[in-house]
């Protein structure tokens, strides 16, 4: 066994402080850092200034920990900020599981992010394909002058790709040009935004056509991150029951849009710790799951003899250096929770979590429901909708149990008639 991964057994039934101690030695981190997490250094408005705009204050998410994983033989605690119920648990057990009885493994696929460079409206394309094409090593020339650093560091635009894409309104075609960069462990969104910029009025004046919008594009199909799982031994009727489950995804756009939703369930809340753009990889991850012209999913599950094998590829544009990874003092400590330094790294534990987080959702689907397990967790924030106090939540969480064994459902309107008795039940106690 690691050395390390007895700190992790039971983790959901410590402390909060108890969780932090053992967080603390299992990551390496310093007394300063325990207190960044744990909120107890409270992060400085200032910061928030250097953000958005217009600030008034933070708007706090639960950051907590999925245990149990071991991504490419590595043993890995996977902070995750995320207010949604059961994440966190579904994805510790079933990383558990996973850990247990098979393994996690990842790779990438490209390194290259796009810029587009749009030439909207083009007298003659034929010409203009020709310019473009002639004066490539030019254009290459231009738009690294734009980042000298990256290029220093081994990045940089290395290549220029010219499509047609006919207008949607039937009146000609436009050009456009993907501008294939390099951004080494940046997300790199400014700096590709910067470079089509430059390159305008070059294109314009080599041209003599008008330049339109200049703009990276979500959709990294250059840049994927890629998730092996595979489970041995897996009984029948529950690798079944996933299998088909993924076979009604693909068959199914309104089913696939919820499969791939429990997919970013697990991308997500790692994203938002670490400071990175959620936003922008959730629209790649469904512009890609797109492509095809059909919605779908973006996992595959299948029974493989005894063995249930699960893939995942998706586009990961994501930084480990700049912006809100380097200003937010909590995104730099998640990082250093992960252990990782370069971006290709994040992407594919990003990868690899959304790849587990979706089994849980499917095995759940395929076994006792998604109800069940989801409710019992969910009791919680029912008791604190109806009004507990922090010291009546675990009475009413309890009461909520025994309720939905035996009702199999509970609501709002149950705990407040639960937390009521609760308080008539103490009041009278309280007289004699």
């Amino acid at each position: 066994m690691d050395t390390k991964r007895h700190l992790t057994e039971g983790f959901h039934r410590l402390r909060q402080c108890d969780r932090l101690s053992r967080v603390k030695e299992f990551c390496n981190l310093t007394e300063d850092e325990i207190d960044t997490l744990s909120g107890k250094k409270a992060v400085s408005l200032e910061i928030a200034e250097h953000l958005i705009e217009n600030v008034v204050g933070y708007f706090p998410i639960p950051l907590g920990v999925a245990t149990n994983f071991t991504i490419d033989s590595r043993d890995i605690l996977i902070p995750m900020a995320v207010e949604e119920t059961s994440i966190i648990a579904a994805a510790s057990a079933t990383a558990k599981w996973v850990r247990k009885e098979g393994s996690i493994r990842t790779y990438s696929k490209g390194r290259l992010i796009i810029g587009q460079v749009q030439l909207p409206y083009v007298r003659d394309i034929g010409r203009t394909r020709h310019i473009l094409h002639e004066e490539r090593e030019t254009l290459l020339e231009i738009a690294n002058t734009c980042v000298p650093a990256l290029v220093s560091r081994g990045g940089g635009v290395s290549d220029i790709a010219i499509r047609e894409v006919s207008r949607s309104t039937g009146d000609g075609t436009m050009l456009v040009l993907h501008i294939l960069c390099d951004p080494c462990d940046a997300m790199g969104a400014n700096m590709i935004n910067q470079i089509c910029e430059a390159m305008k009025p070059h294109i314009e004046d080599l041209t003599s056509e008008k330049v339109g919008l200049c703009i990276l594009s979500n959709l990294v199909d250059t840049k994927l991150a890629a998730a092996e799982v595979v489970v041995r031994n897996v009984d029948p009727v529950v690798g079944k029951g996933i299998q088909e489950a993924t076979l009604f995804a693909k068959s199914d756009p309104y089913r696939a849009a919820t499969h791939n939703k429990g997919v970013l369930n697990g991308i997500d809340p790692i994203l938002i710790a670490t400071g990175n753009d959620w936003r922008a990889v959730e629209s790649g991850v469904h512009a890609y799951a797109a492509r095809s012209g059909v919605y779908q999913p973006v996992t595959d599950w299948y029974m493989k003899g005894r063995d249930l094998v699960g893939n995942i590829e998706v586009p990961m544009s994501v930084g480990t250096v700049g912006g809100v990874t380097r200003l937010h003092p909590v995104a730099r400590v998640a990082l250093k929770m992960l252990g990782v330094s370069k971006a290709e790294e994040l992407a594919r534990i990003c990868a690899a979590v959304g790849l587990v987080q979706n089994l849980g959702a499917l095995k759940a689907l395929a076994t006792v429901g998604i109800v069940k397990g989801h409710m019992q967790l969910h009791a919680a924030n029912l008791a604190i909708a109806a009004g507990a106090e922090i010291h009546e939540i675990p009475k009413v969480r309890e009461k909520l149990a025994e309720v939905l064994r035996v009702e199999k459902r509970i609501n709002l309107t149950k705990a407040k008639e639960i937390l009521e008795a609760i308080r008539v039940s103490e009041g009278s106690a309280a007289l004699f």
